[in-house]
């Protein structure tokens, strides 16, 4: 972890997509050279001042392959105050899939930068284009795919970059709701993060749908914004209209079904949240994000806030960091931001051409401000 942070000041992890390469497995799904940046490219306006598509800056169209792509991210990161990156971790059965980058810091031992894991473990279907039951990837747990899943995993985890959390191991998991045995599971990771020699490992439960994180055998639950969004009952009128209009021209453009929200109600929505059922507040993660909108993935049905400014981001993670130094023991104050480079989905610090390097000036901003509030 940076030196310069304080063992009990918090620490932000941005949740990283590797997905920025060219692979077979999406060569054949979506033809040939595909990779996030194709979707990017493609998106388009759905509404007067709708910001489609967003465009790199200073990193532009990158190739997460190039060992100075990886650099310079870790050093942007880390300029402003990023603790460590968590990258999408894809697992199907015994198959990776998107694993070259990770693979490659591991091999290289650069960047000097902390990192840690996300298993995405959903089935890989074409939700991109509307056939949401067409599998493409399937997962296949069981103790085999355990035992298997782990031992792929042991370089990964052996890494003496790879981030610790109380002196433990950190792996994360996407849906754990999707896990058909959890409790068994996160019995047999334990067992054998022992028997590897690695000591204790410390896992945390993304909360992407409903899920008793005690029964699973989760150490913590991690809160993923935008889940599960549901607009207020009552709402200003302005505000209202401005919703409506935006779905109006965005049907007429082809977005059927688009939901489109304020991205300041999500900010106060989550903000104020509780923990889930049988959390307490000191194992419970909080997570914000500078913004989403998935037009460029989803063309009939996207999900899109309107609003975001890094302002507004940057007050949400500003409180969001107050509320862990307050929550949290020390060696546990996280917050994840939802993310470092999900450009697809309109929800990135990376620079854009719009907003330069606003959200990563806003990012530290709150850091370092929600770090000095009194406790």
């Amino acid at each position: 972890m940076d030196p310069n942070i304080a063992n009990d000041d918090v620490k932000a992890i941005a949740i990283h997509l590797p997905q920025y390469h060219p692979v077979p497995e999406n060569d054949a799904w979506w033809g040939k050279g595909f990779t996030e940046w194709t979707n990017v490219t493609r998106a388009r306006p759905l509404f007067p001042r709708h910001p489609q598509p967003h465009l790199p800056a200073d990193l532009g169209f990158y190739d997460m392959r190039l060992p100075e792509t990886r650099d310079a991210q870790a050093a942007l990161a880390r300029e402003y105050g990023i603790s460590a990156f968590c990258y999408y971790h894809y697992w199907f059965g015994g198959k990776r899939i998107l694993e070259r980058p990770v693979n490659d810091i591991v091999a290289s031992g650069k960047p000097d930068f902390p990192f840690c894991l996300c298993w995405a473990n959903e089935n890989w279907t074409r939700t991109w284009d509307g056939q949401d039951t067409s599998v493409l990837l399937a997962q296949n747990y069981g103790p085999e795919d355990d035992a298997a899943h782990f031992a792929a995993l042991l370089p990964v985890f052996s890494d003496s970059r790879y981030l610790r959390v109380d002196g433990k191991i950190a792996f994360f998991v996407y849906r754990p709701d999707q896990l058909p045995d959890a409790r068994s599971t996160t019995d047999n990771w334990r067992d054998l993060a022992r028997k590897a020699g690695l000591g204790e490992i410390f896992l945390g439960a993304f909360m992407t749908s409903p899920f008793d994180m005690e029964a699973g055998g989760f150490d913590v639950a991690v809160e993923f914004a935008p889940n599960k969004y549901t607009a207020p009952s009552s709402t200003g009128i302005r505000r209202l209209l401005t919703r409506i209009w935006c779905r109006m021209f965005a049907r007429i453009r082809g977005a059927r079904q688009a939901a489109i929200h304020l991205y300041d109600d999500l900010a106060s929505s989550m903000a104020s949240s509780s923990p889930p059922t049988g959390v307490a507040p000191d194992r419970w993660l909080r997570c914000v994000t500078p913004g989403w909108d998935n037009s460029a993935r989803k063309k009939i049905r996207p999900l899109i806030f309107i609003g975001a400014t890094p302002e507004r981001y940057g007050r949400w993670l500003r409180e969001m960091v107050s509320w862990t130094r307050k929550n949290a023991p020390a060696g546990r104050r996280f917050v994840f931001i939802n993310a470092w480079n999900e450009w697809a989905e309109g929800n990135h610090l990376e620079p854009d051409q719009r907003t330069g390097h606003a959200n990563l000036k806003a990012t530290a901003q709150a850091i370092a401000d929600g770090n000095r509030e009194d406790i």
